[in-house]
């Protein structure tokens, strides 16, 4: 195969993959610069020790392939320097002349291959492969390491649950979103399911096949964001013993989620923004300047355009995220679909924990449907969590103090509310006026009768809620 003989399959390219040959024969160093071009995303070359490692102080290389005989400083000794500042990319070794004692010291370099010269295009390519294989896989691991270590339950993606016209909204947005690089801004309450709006997003999307890294930007130090996202050079502050990539680097060919991407300090959002606009990161003391081809999608909770009006957010960037912004529904806008919510929960949750499934009555359901949600869909699926252990519909979690169940309530003095237990044996009622009516009177009870405040947590205006007490005939 000649260096500018097409590749045979696609596996043999690596568009992402930068790599730097370090060759003293200017022959070698041209034929695989030119083999490797059309392969991989940048291939850089130098003719001596000296000049590779600058050239690695200046970029952040997938791939050496490093000659073992070099004028001066020889490849392993190159080698060493490198993995002792903390250089994790593979390095193919290559030579013409080598024993079993070259090879065990190249190993124990930190190399990960070794080839003698004269070799066919097809060693070195399967040896890249390998080797840029293991490299992602290494990524995987760190990735999976990382949600482990912040214990995120896992998410199924497209999981969406509901039929309601509100969730067919929002899946049609997603699905037009998904199959566009664009950076998509995901706005909505505490609760709604954001991050399951950007898995989807992703798995929809041409980066299916890529890594998917989530960032809570709240629970990042603000001294360490930059590390965490662009990365380090050793020595770049304290306690920086080795160089380290970024969760930037580790979303290449992926989607990376800022959530919470509100709280992130001004000059951290600067950096961002100019992330944004050149694609390219510089990680914290170093020179080097890493090309990314990531997808960026960011959440939040905080009205960003108020925010911004307050000096708060930086504006630019928040027109650099919201090329596309989808705000995701809070629960109380589809109730309709809480039927098959509360059965995905139990059908998911109890294998998970080991119990039996509940049931859920019809009487049950109507309260869920009173209720406003303010927690949104994770609080109701902390409320089938909890009933499951509990081994019923904990509906009192939602109205304290709803047994026993209300009846005719009586004029009290200075208008607070009293309560009279239903009599033994009554069956409970299903109809929704009498489940508002319940709902009404332990809310007045709960705030000792005041009216005002009543209506406040109810969401309806004191005229409305007198109106509903004149009905009942209850006094003051």
């Amino acid at each position: 195969m000649t260096p500018h003989t097409a590749p045979s399959s696609p596996a043999e390219r690596w568009p992402l993959a930068s790599v730097l040959v370090v060759d003293d024969e200017e022959g070698m160093r041209n034929f695989l610069t030119k083999t490797l071009a059309t392969r991989c995303g940048q291939v850089l070359a130098a003719g001596s020790a000296e000049e590779a490692a600058q050239l690695c102080a200046q970029h952040r290389f997938d791939l050496l392939i490093l000659d073992i005989a070099l004028p001066g400083k020889s490849g392993l000794e190159l080698l060493r320097e490198l993995r002792e500042q903390g250089h994790s990319g593979e390095v193919i070794l290559i030579t013409a002349f080598a024993d079993l004692d070259t090879a065990i010291e190249a190993l124990r370099a930190g190399a990960s291959d070794f080839i003698l010269k004269p070799f066919r295009i097809a060693q070195i390519l399967n040896a890249m492969a390998q080797c840029l294989e293991r490299s992602r896989l290494a990524r995987e691991n760190f990735i999976l390491r990382r949600t482990l270590s912040e214990k995120t339950p896992p998410s199924p993606l497209d999981g969406f649950v509901g039929g309601s016209a509100v969730m067919a909204q929002l899946q049609h947005a997603l699905q037009r979103a998904a199959a566009v690089p664009s950076t998509v801004l995901l706005a909505g309450e505490s609760g709604t399911g954001k991050e399951l709006a950007a898995l989807a997003l992703h798995a929809r999307s041409p980066r299916a096949a890529g890594p998917f890294v989530p960032v809570n930007c709240a629970t990042l130090s603000p001294d360490l964001i930059d590390s965490e996202l662009f990365g380090h050079a050793r020595g770049a502050f304290t306690g920086a013993a080795r160089s380290r990539d970024g969760l930037f680097y580790y979303a290449q060919g992926g989607t990376l989620f800022l959530d919470e991407i509100g709280e992130l300090p001004l000059p951290q959002q600067a950096t961002l923004l100019r992330v944004l606009e050149e694609r390219r990161i510089r990680p914290v003391g170093s020179e080097q300047q890493i090309p990314v081809d990531v997808r960026i999608v960011a959440a939040t909770n905080r009205a960003l355009a108020e925010e911004a009006k307050a000096g708060r957010f930086r504006k630019d960037l928040y027109y650099r995220l919201q090329v596309v912004e989808i705000t995701l529904p809070p629960l109380r806008a589809h109730k309709e679909d809480l039927p098959a919510l509360v059965a995905h929960f139990i059908a998911t949750l109890a294998p998970q924990l080991g119990l039996e499934p509940i049931s859920v009555s019809d009487e049950q359901m109507a309260y869920l449907q009173q209720y406003d949600w303010p927690g949104n869909v994770r609080e109701l699926r902390n409320l089938v969590e909890r009933s499951l252990i509990l081994g019923a519909l904990n509906v009192q979690a939602l109205y304290p103090g709803l047994e026993p169940a209300p009846g005719p309530v009586p004029a009290g003095a200075a208008g607070a509310a009293v309560r009279a237990p239903e009599p033994t044996g009554t069956a409970a009622p299903t109809d929704l006026q009498t489940l508002e009516k319940r709902h009404i009177l332990s809310v007045l009870e709960s705030v000792g009768g005041d009216k005002t405040r009543a209506a406040a947590l109810l969401g309806i205006s004191r005229r409305t809620l007198e109106r509903r007490c004149a009905e009942w005939q209850l006094g003051a």
